[in-house]
């Protein structure tokens, strides 16, 4: 997995203060649950994932609280713009468009995005010709969506879902030709499955930045700055004294 899996190496600090920034002891993240291996709930109901596990980890080497609120992808910008919470820590891709809106930590995680099928499709890569008449599932409002909406939506149809299980569920209901997920996603919901009865179709895709972006990033709002500041120096501390690859190892590390 490491192969595939480029971790950015931080960025120029934030400018740290301003008249308006908060001292913040305690801070909410809003997250998006199901998306398994990154955030999702155990049988017992408890949220777990490699976001929630970093998170909680920075917010211990910071020295404050952190709590984890459940919002609903197409709604987590709003959320964080109506101070629902005070920043979002969900695989949200740090892009152009969105740092228009929200004030970006630095990368600390990039994947691949991938296509999935069923292991018997007849489907080897993903093209107009392949994908003419097929109907690909997305989450909705994900860049995925956005990148299969604009490469392919003219020759095939495009099907949004809320959550990553809902569309595996259409998947395996037979209603669905192929998926486009981060790849971890994927590997996590489909290849990873007791059934494994799925594949990923040609190669991982990275490019072009307009629609995968820098990686993810922790989002706050563009007044936060202190508060960010404060998360990339924890996030320098974890990677420089093996914390981060030890929650990484966690959920990657058997993954070539």
């Amino acid at each position: 997995m490491k192969k595939l899996f480029t971790i950015s190496i931080l960025g120029a600090a934030l400018v740290a203060g301003t008249a308006q920034a908060r001292d913040y002891d305690h801070v909410r993240f809003g997250v998006d649950v199901p998306y398994e291996p990154m955030e999702y709930r155990t049988p017992d109901g408890e949220l777990t994932g490699f976001d929630i596990d970093l998170g909680n980890a920075l917010c211990e080497e910071i020295g404050i609280t952190c709590e984890w609120i459940v919002q609903e992808w197409d709604g987590i910008i709003p959320g964080l713009m109506s101070r629902n919470y005070d920043a979002i820590m969900s695989s949200m891709t740090i892009n152009d468009e969105r740092r228009q809106t929200v004030l970006f930590s630095d990368p600390y995680f990039t994947p691949p995005s991938a296509w999935f099928a069923p292991a018997d499709s007849e489907l080897e890569d993903a093209t107009e010709a392949s994908l003419d008449g097929k109907t690909i599932g997305v989450q909705r409002g994900t860049l995925q969506d956005n990148y299969a909406t604009d490469m392919f939506g003219s020759v095939a149809s495009v099907s949004r879902y809320s959550t990553a299980d809902d569309m595996v569920l259409d998947m395996q209901a037979g209603r669905l030709d192929i998926v486009f997920l981060d790849y971890p996603v994927g590997k996590s919901t489909l290849l990873d499955s007791e059934s494994r009865d799925y594949k990923v179709v040609g190669e991982m895709i990275t490019e072009p930045k307009e629609y995968f972006g820098d990686g993810f990033g922790i989002a706050f709002r563009q007044r936060d700055e202190a508060l960010a500041e404060r998360f990339n120096e924890a996030l320098a501390t974890l990677q420089d004294d093996g914390t981060y690859d030890e929650i990484y190892e966690r959920y990657f590390g058997d993954d070539e």
